[in-house]
C-alpha cells in the first residue's frame, strides 16, 4: 500500500468512500453527499488531499488536510480520514494519519488538531493516542448522530 496525492482520475473512487462515511453519520460533521462536481471542488480546495492504494491501484482510503483556522492560528491544521468499509481493519487509517503528519510538516504547519472526534469512535481514538495525539478534554453532546441523539466529542492535537 502507498499513499499519494490524489488526481482527478481518482475522484470516481474517492467520492463513494467519502460519502459512505457521511451516510454512516457517526464520524464526519457533513450531512450532504458529494457529487462529482462538488467532490471535485471540495478535494481541490484542500491544502493536501491524498489517497492510499493497494498494489493493484485500488483506492482504499483518503484524507484531506487544511488549515484549522486563519491568521494567528493559521499554523494549526485539521484533517479528516476515510477508509472504505471493505478495507477497514487493515491499518490503512494509521498509514493515512502518518502520511498526513508528514505532509502537514512539509506544508509548514506546527500542530495537527482534530476538533470533533466522536467519543464512541474508539478505533480512531486508540489510533490517535497510539501515535501520540493528546486529548484536550470532552465537549458534552457536541456531535449529532444520524439517528438524532447527541454524543460527546473529544478534541485531539499533535505537535508536529
Amino acid at each position: 500500500m502507498k499513499a499519494r496525492r490524489y488526481t482527478e482520475a481518482d475522484l470516481s473512487a474517492m467520492i463513494p468512500i467519502w460519502n459512505e462515511i457521511v451516510e454512516e453519520g457517526i464520524a464526519f460533521p457533513q450531512e450532504e453527499l458529494l457529487t462529482m462536481e462538488t467532490g471535485k471542488e471540495f478535494f481541490a480546495a484542500q491544502s493536501h488531499t491524498a489517497v492510499i492504494e493497494d498494489e493493484t491501484g485500488t483506492i482504499l482510503g483518503l484524507y484531506i488536510l487544511h488549515p484549522n483556522n486563519v491568521g494567528r492560528c493559521g499554523h494549526i491544521c485539521n484533517a479528516s480520514y476515510a477508509v472504505s468499509s471493505a478495507s477497514r481493519g487493515k491499518h490503512i487509517g494509521e498509514k493515512l494519519v502518518l502520511d498526513c503528519i508528514r505532509e502537514a510538516k512539509r506544508l509548514g504547519f506546527l500542530i495537527l488538531q482534530f476538533n470533533a472526534v466522536v467519543e464512541s469512535n474508539i478505533h480512531a481514538r486508540h489510533l490517535y493516542e497510539r501515535i501520540g495525539f493528546h486529548q484536550l478534554g470532552t465537549i458534552p453532546k457536541g456531535f449529532r448522530m444520524k439517528d438524532g441523539h447527541y454524543e460527546n466529542i473529544c478534541p485531539y492535537y499533535y505537535e508536529l
